[in-house]
């Protein structure tokens, strides 16, 4: 069992986890993942490592409640233990000197950023923060992402804070930096990953995104959070979760995804309050 040290809410429908789990933090890189379940015959759950520390054995999430099992997630406290915390899974984010990279992150996605812009800096890279949400109220950790970050960008829907828009105005914010950006990535909804690679796809910029597919065991044996990724099968635990953005199939992806919409909405319908 797993002890929960704190589980709140950052932001209305995101939530923090932190979680002991020493034999992760321990083992733990920029851009792997874990899966979670919040009781013993629960779904399993992958989420991104937002950030862990090695002495205290500390790892931590942020998740977004979205469904059963995930809201299940957030009605535990501090104190209560999860029954299954396995990880580090996936490759963790390539990292080296680039130069200039500019990093998105958009709902969880402003959390799992954290780690690999927190690395690229360290690695001597002049990193730009993008963080995208709908207001100024959905946004979180700002100075988590200042601290590791030359230069925070917010992008809200509403224009209540920063410029206003959303990843589809990605091409100007790059167009009107004052330096050439030599990588991006991109981190957050399946929406926001294709959007965001669309358009850097004609401004040929490398362009890195972690693929948020269905997944089970998250060690390669189920198949189901297999993509094709340059016309070739890739499955996104064990190839991944990283890929490059331009040679997705979203449309594909996009479909795969919604496979189990229907039921997920029917568990939420037909289970008891939790």
């Amino acid at each position: 069992m797993f002890e929960i040290i704190e589980n709140r809410m950052l932001v209305p429908n995101v939530h923090e986890m932190t979680v002991h789990a020493p034999d992760v933090a321990k083992s733990a890189l920029p851009g792997q993942f874990v899966i979670f379940r919040s009781e013993e015959e629960g779904e399993r759950i992958p989420l991104s490592l937002a950030d862990w520390d090695v002495e205290s054995g500390i790892i931590t999430v942020v998740y977004l409640n979205v469904g059963r099992s995930t809201a299940k997630l957030a009605t535990l406290k501090a104190g209560q233990a999860l029954p299954t915390v396995v990880g580090p899974l996936g490759n963790p984010m390539e990292i080296d000197y680039y130069g200039a990279v500019l990093c998105v992150g958009g709902c969880y996605g402003i959390a799992s950023i954290y780690p690999i812009a927190r690395a690229l800096k360290e690695a001597g890279n002049k990193v730009v923060c993008v963080l995208e949400a709908r207001s100024s109220f959905l946004l979180y950790w700002q100075e988590k992402l200042s601290a590791v970050a030359d230069r925070l960008i917010y992008l809200t829907r509403d224009g209540s804070r920063g410029k206003r828009g959303h990843v589809g105005n990605l091409a100007e914010i790059l167009h009107a930096l004052p330096m050439r950006i030599d990588r991006v990535i991109l981190n957050g909804c399946n929406y926001l990953m294709m959007r965001g690679s669309q358009e850097t796809l004609p401004l040929k910029i490398k362009t890195m995104v972690t693929l948020n597919t269905l997944m089970i065991d998250g060690t390669g044996m189920c198949g189901v959070c297999r993509v094709t990724v340059n016309s070739e099968t890739k499955f996104a635990c064990v190839d991944g979760p990283h890929f490059d953005g331009h040679q997705v199939d979203w449309a594909e992806l996009t479909q795969r995804r919604k496979a189990y919409l229907q039921e997920e909405i029917l568990a939420l319908r037909t289970t008891r309050p939790l």
